[in-house]
């Protein structure tokens, strides 16, 4: 629902602010008061172009902003969600800024795109008549107003009761196109099978003659260096036993000497013991590591022949490496790759051939889903246009007939395999020709009226915009559509311009357009008037509705009149 409406400095608008209500929202006004300049405005929020030239004279940018209720519209919530959008308290309002340089479009304050505001704020609210044309956004906007041959589709399976088939028939739809899709892959990966067979072997091949080793492979660098540094650390190991053990300059034969003297001294300072004992300890240190450097050194060999095959296997290691990954864990996780897409093409053929019988039984059941769906279409299209023609007698429109042409289309697609658009007829006489191309503002709002009646509201509340509804009808005619537009209102919104008084009368609030001249400050500034809305009081409307029926000269019988026709739509 739109709650409110915030216009600024555009075309004759100063600064105009509306808070519309649920229910019906009637505006009335004299020509060329501007209540087309607020239609104007009203299409903006919903993703018309803007231009510059709209602009109020004097003023470097205009601001249109509304504020929508989406409390019980989930899929606007969902979409919201999906785009990061935050949301408080149910509210999702938008704002169009018009500037010579740049327009700008915000959405909850986040700076965004016109086609995700037409995506968001085009399926809240349904326009007909004059207003209509101005956004014709079909297609892959999926905008859904009467001049969509989309919204005619949803609008019959909606009358019809189908609409639970028709997701059934979504679901199957999109599982055979996926399978569709597979199948072209994988007939475009057998195309191709043995070159990708005879590349798959090879890097399979290179992986395992290498016969990687997760524990020795991770030493194999070091392993390398050690066998290259043979001779250095052999010579090291001898030296250091010399220094140490060996030869009468040995450390271990000097320790033996202190020791002995150490013992001697040990019986005149029994203190001294525990020197000696450390002494001792640090010979047996010593020994020990000669002993452990011994057993090094008997492992090391300069072995030419086995370095050359580790630095074989090194050299083999690193090209893996630049391949498949950086450790051997990710080559390893290559190769299982590897090995189960070289089986998945030796049976390609195979699965191919499953895939596609699958997909052959998915499309019969789906021509038998369209054919039903169809059936059903074309039997309630009859009833449906039958029921709008005596909604639209009722609104003294009786040279004008409103068909649904439904026709079997060549190929499937989401919906089904019908195709469905509302024609309508000017007289017996003539052809049934699209609704899109030649409905008249009138003729639409007056269309879209009856529809609203047989069809219902639909599973989404939104706002319904009606221009010219009232177009050549008046008497009981005009009171049958301020009573057929009340009953759509409950629930949800309906707004409506009128110049009928019995109309205006069915509102459940009533706003009135006029022109208001420039103030003396504003008139040496600029030259142009301003145009005004307000919401008008009880005693108020009453005055506005004598105006209707009588014109500027109000007298005692047009307010008695407007007076009983409050009551009556009461």
């Amino acid at each position: 629902m739109l709650m409110e409406l915030k216009v600024s400095n555009f075309a004759i608008i100063e600064n105009v602010h509306l808070q519309f209500k649920s229910g019906l929202n009637i505006l009335t006004g004299e020509t060329g008061a501007g209540k087309s300049v607020l239609l104007k405005s009203l299409a903006l929020l919903m993703g018309v172009k803007g231009s510059s030239e709209s602009i109020r004279t004097g003023f470097q940018q205009a601001a249109i902003e509304g504020s929508f209720d989406i409390s019980h519209r989930a899929d606007i919530q969902k979409k919201l969600k999906d785009l990061a959008i935050e949301t408080e308290d149910n509210l999702l309002i938008v704002k169009r800024v018009l500037a010579e340089d740049k327009s700008r479009i915000y959405i909850n304050g986040s700076l965004n795109t016109l086609n995700t505001l037409r995506d968001l704020v085009a399926p809240l609210i349904e326009v007909a008549g004059q207003a209509a044309p101005l956004i014709e956004m079909t297609g892959q906007f999926d905008n859904r107003h009467l001049l969509s041959k989309s919204y005619h589709l949803d609008l019959l399976d909606q009358y019809v009761g189908v609409f639970s088939q028709r997701l059934e028939f979504q679901k199957k739809f999109a599982e055979w196109k996926n399978l569709l899709e597979e199948i072209s892959r994988l007939l475009a990966d057998s195309q191709n099978k043995a070159q990708r067979l005879d590349f798959l072997a090879f890097q399979r091949d290179e992986i395992e003659t290498l016969d990687l080793d997760p524990v020795k492979d991770l030493d194999l660098e070091f392993e390398i260096k050690r066998l290259k540094n043979s001779s250095r650390l052999l010579n090291f190991v001898d030296q250091a036993e010399d220094l140490l053990v060996s030869g009468s300059d040995a450390a271990t034969q000097r320790l033996s000497v202190i020791l002995k003297r150490a013992f001697e001294l040990m019986q005149m300072d029994p203190e001294f013991a525990k020197k000696s004992e450390q002494l001792r300890q640090a010979k047996t240190l010593i020994e020990d590591v000669v002993f452990d450097l011994r057993q090094y050194g008997d492992k090391i060999h300069s072995d030419p022949q086995k370095l050359e095959s580790m630095e074989q296997r090194l050299s083999g290691l690193r090209k893996l490496q630049k391949k498949f990954g950086t450790s051997i864990e990710e080559i390893f996780s290559a190769f299982v790759q590897i090995k189960s897409e070289i089986q998945t093409l030796q049976n390609i053929d195979t699965h191919i051939a499953e895939m596609q019988k699958n997909a052959s039984e998915i499309h019969v059941q789906l021509k038998k889903l369209a054919k039903e769906l169809h059936q059903r279409r074309l039997a309630g299209s009859k009833l449906l246009a039958d029921s709008v023609n005596n909604e639209l007698l009722d609104l003294n429109m009786k040279g004008v007939r409103f068909h649904v042409e439904v026709s079997e289309l060549p190929e499937l697609n989401i919906t089904g395999g019908s195709d469905v658009e509302f024609m309508s007829q000017a007289s017996t006489k003539d052809p049934h020709r699209p609704l899109a191309k030649f409905a008249s503002g009138g003729e639409l709002s007056r269309i879209l009226l009856s529809l609203k009646r047989v069809v219902g509201s639909g599973q989404h509340p939104r706002t319904y915009l009606f221009d010219e509804v009232d177009a050549g009808v008046s008497g009981e005619t005009a009171e049958k559509v301020g009573r057929k537009l009340h009953s759509i209102a409950q629930g949800q919104q309906v707004i409506c311009v009128t110049h009928l008084p019995q109309v205006a009368a069915f509102g459940d609030v009533h706003f009135y357009i006029h022109k208001s001249n420039p103030t003396a400050t504003n008139a040496k500034k600029f030259s142009a008037v301003s145009m005004e809305v307000e919401e008008l009081g009880k005693q108020e409307r009453v005055n506005e509705i004598a105006r209707l029926i009588s014109g500027e000269k109000i007298s005692k019988t047009s307010l008695a009149h407007a007076q009983e026709l409050l009551k009556e739509a009461r």
